[in-house]
């Protein structure tokens, strides 16, 4: 899917395509890129051209891209549309909590961070060494996979394959053949990333040799995993990579419970105030939409937070509220009883539930039991959340809700789209890869070397654009130029995404949101002539 933002680039000019299809292009030894044509496919040669000529092309679409206005922003506070979605059809709004409607600050990062290395110390005895091992902050970004098996971390596309340069073990990148020995293709088979639907996440790591870390919570996860992988390999010291995978996962779930009783202790310092929260809901409730809300935090956790962020009064907004609901699962299993959280003395009734009352919290259940209840059904239920998988895609799959996704790290991304540099960078990427794909079907002596010059600049404008979003793994969204994996798990599974979820503000409850009509590859030349 092309967005809005992505067009603007597009338009920059009629000869551009998405990119030089890699099964066109051959990396010879020493660096140099060769076209398939030049190796003796010459039955559809253009005939010859000079490099004199060739040099002219260049810098009349160099003048060209100089004459183009830059694209016009991309709103901070916009709410996109991977579906189209009529609010008026929307009676009730469920929410997540943790990076939903509480936002957390960086030090809740390194909070997770440093009590999982401890505890790796403490609970499975690794060494004292890994004590010293402070936090990367910009290291990691979320909805990178890692291989279980060889004790990678990586990125990958939405076709599954893998983005050179972000193939790393530990904290320094593999080589590109490096790469290629290991995995013998640049493509992962299916099954070696996916495990079926239906499975949990548990299952699926014991079901495939990839797991993939899609939620914000993971990534001070996968700080740590680079990291105590970094000293092992500086100190020579051997390891499974399956046993330290599981070690860190479990040593940072572990520490989830130490977390919230910190939080709690000094909830200022770990979440990020959203002053338009209560405004928000306030404007919901005038407009007679219901409101619930289902998280996997506890209680006292939310309550604190809630009261930080709305009031002591934040749960007069909520026609149910059920804690502990253990998403997916939630969403997935028939049976689990709902029960009755007793707040006095904290813990859980026996009682038989059978409706469900404003001012009550609950724990666990499951979908079916909250839709029998109320009556919420279908189209008439929109559901926020920040994960993907355990959020989004049991409810649209499987009970036709209509879905939104809050990803924080768009303010970040939308940001670099709009500076200019990198505008500038994006536009002259387009420009060029559209000149190189019209030469490269010429004959000539020189034709190479101009190609593998212009080619040369591309891979270094690419670069330069991956970098300004994250030095390792470059967007949450793109690799090159293909959507991530991630991204497309995101377009299937949302039907809006926005970075918070007071963007809403600008917009009316009765708004349609509408996607953008994408442009198809073999729909470039007829969009722009």
């Amino acid at each position: 899917m092309l967005h809005t933002r992505t067009l603007a680039v597009v338009a920059a000019s009629p000869l551009l395509v998405e990119s030089v299809h890699p099964s066109r292009l051959f990396r010879l030894p020493g660096g140099h890129v060769t076209s398939a044509r030049s190796i003796g496919d010459r039955a559809l040669s253009r005939g010859k051209i000079s490099r004199e000529v060739m040099q002219q092309n260049y810098q009349k679409i160099r003048e060209k891209y100089k004459s183009k206005k830059l694209p016009q922003d991309v709103n901070l506070k916009g709410v996109f549309a991977c579906n189209e979605l009529d609010l008026r059809e929307v009676q009730v709004y469920g929410f997540d909590y943790d990076y939903t409607l509480a936002c957390y600050k960086p030090s809740l990062d390194h909070l997770l961070y440093n009590l999982g290395r401890d505890m790796l110390i403490q609970r499975y005895k690794y060494p004292e060494g890994i004590s010293e091992l402070a936090y990367k902050e910009d290291f990691a970004v979320r909805g990178l996979h890692y291989d279980i098996e060889k004790g990678l971390l990586l990125k990958l596309d939405s076709f599954l394959q893998i983005q050179f340069g972000t193939v790393y073990r530990g904290l320094h990148p593999l080589p590109d053949e490096e790469v290629l020995r290991l995995y013998k293709n640049r493509i992962i088979p299916i099954a070696y990333v996916e495990a079926p639907h239906k499975h949990s996440h548990k299952e699926a790591l014991h079901r495939t040799k990839m797991v993939q870390l899609a939620d914000l919570f993971s990534v001070p996860e996968m700080g740590l995993l680079c990291n105590v992988t970094e000293y092992f390999l500086s100190n020579h010291i051997d390891y499974h990579p399956e046993i330290l995978f599981r070690d860190v996962k479990n040593s940072v779930q572990s520490c989830h419970p130490i977390m919230h009783g910190m939080v709690v202790e000094n909830v200022s310092e770990y979440l990020e105030q959203n002053k338009d929260l209560r405004r928000f809901f306030e404007r919901l409730k005038k407009n007679n939409k219901n409101m619930f809300l289902v998280t996997n935090s506890p209680f006292h956790f939310v309550d604190t937070g809630m009261k930080f962020l709305v009031g002591n009064d934040w749960r007069d907004y909520f026609d149910v509220v059920i804690v502990q609901a253990r998403k997916p699962k939630f969403f997935t299993e028939e049976t689990r009883p709902l029960r009755i959280y007793d707040e006095i003395n904290k813990t859980q009734l026996w009682d038989r539930v059978t409706t469900l009352e404003k001012g009550v919290i609950y724990l666990e259940g499951t979908v079916k039991q909250l839709q029998d209840m109320t009556g919420w059904q279908g189209h008439q239920v929109l559901y926020f959340g920040d994960h993907p998988y355990s959020d989004l895609a049991d409810v649209t799959l499987e009970h036709g809700w209509r879905t939104g996704a809050i990803i924080k790290e768009l303010s970040h991304e939308i940001a670099t789209l709009n500076n200019p540099r990198f505008k500038e960078n994006a536009n002259w990427l387009q420009m060029l890869t559209g000149l190189i794909e019209d030469h490269q079907d010429y004959e000539g002596p020189d034709v190479q070397i101009v190609l593998n010059e212009w080619i040369n600049e591309r891979d270094s404008l690419r670069n330069e654009i991956k970098r300004v979003f994250n030095k390792q793994f470059g967007s949450v969204f793109r690799t090159y130029h293909n959507p991530t994996y991630f991204s497309r798990r995101l377009f299937r599974f949302a039907d809006i995404y926005m970075s918070s979820i007071t963007n809403l503000l600008e917009y009316s409850t009765s708004h349609t949101f509408y996607p953008r009509r994408g442009v198809m590859p073999h729909e470039y030349t007829s969009y722009f002539v």
